[in-house]
C-alpha cells in the first residue's frame, strides 16, 4: 500500500530542503510547485487554457508566472479563475504520481495542504516551521522578492501556529542536521509501524 505523507509549511520555512531530505531517505516526493512549472512550460497542459483566459500571460509558448502575479495583484478575482483552470490539472498530475508509486511511503509537498483540504487524503502530515524573523530573512533574500509580495503570500496561507496545531509532526528547520535527523526518525517510524507500506 502507499502511505501518504503530506508535507507543508508557510513560505520560507524550509519545506523544499526538508522534502529533499525525505528523498535522500528513499521516499519519492511529488512537489506541487514543480507540477505547476511543468504545466506552465512549453507543451504543458495548462498553457492553452490559461493563455485563453489570460492572453497577456503567454510568452514564447509558455505561461509567464510574473505576468500572472501582476494580474492577481491588480484584480484578486483573477486568482479564483486561475485556480479553477490549474487545480484540476495539478490534481491529475498528483494522481499519476500516486498511481506510479503503489507501495511504500511517498511525500506530497504542498504549500497549501491544509488550505485546500488535501490533508484529508494523507495518512500523516508534517509541518515545517521556523521563527518569524528567520522566515522573513529567508524569503526577502530570494531574488526579486519584496516585502509586499511576502505579505501577499502570507495572506493566502494559514498562520504558522494553526499549521503546527493541525500537523501530526512538526519539524523546526533551524539547522540542516536537526532537520535531517527528524526526517530520518519519521521515515524509520513509518517503516516500522507500517511494514506493508
Amino acid at each position: 500500500m502507499t502511505f501518504v505523507i503530506g508535507l507543508t509549511g508557510s513560505v520560507g520555512m524550509g519545506k523544499s530542503t526538508t522534502a529533499g531530505f525525505f528523498a535522500d531517505e528513499g521516499v519519492p516526493v511529488w512537489d506541487a510547485d514543480s507540477a505547476v512549472h511543468r504545466l506552465y512550460a512549453p507543451g504543458g497542459a495548462a498553457v492553452a487554457p490559461v493563455s485563453a483566459a489570460f492572453p497577456a500571460a503567454l510568452r514564447d509558448g509558455a505561461i509567464d508566472r510574473s505576468v500572472l502575479k501582476q494580474l492577481i495583484a491588480e484584480d484578486p478575482g483573477v486568482l479564483k479563475r486561475l485556480e479553477g483552470i490549474v487545480h484540476p490539472l495539478v490534481a491529475a498530475d498528483r494522481a499519476r504520481f500516486l498511481a506510479d508509486h503503489p507501495r511504500g511511503p511517498v511525500v506530497l509537498d504542498v504549500p497549501l495542504l491544509f488550505e485546500t483540504g488535501l490533508d484529508r487524503d494523507c495518512d500523516l502530515t508534517v509541518t515545517v516551521t521556523a521563527p518569524p524573523d528567520i522566515q522573513r530573512d529567508r524569503v526577502l533574500a530570494r531574488p526579486g522578492m519584496t516585502e509586499a509580495q511576502f505579505q501577499l503570500i502570507l495572506a493566502r496561507q494559514l498562520p504558522d501556529a494553526e499549521k503546527r496545531a493541525r500537523a501530526d509532526h512538526v519539524i523546526e528547520t533551524l539547522t540542516l542536521d536537526d532537520t535531517r535527523t527528524r526526517v530520518r526518525q519519521i521515515v524509520e517510524d513509518i517503516r516500522k509501524t507500517y511494514p506493508d507500506a
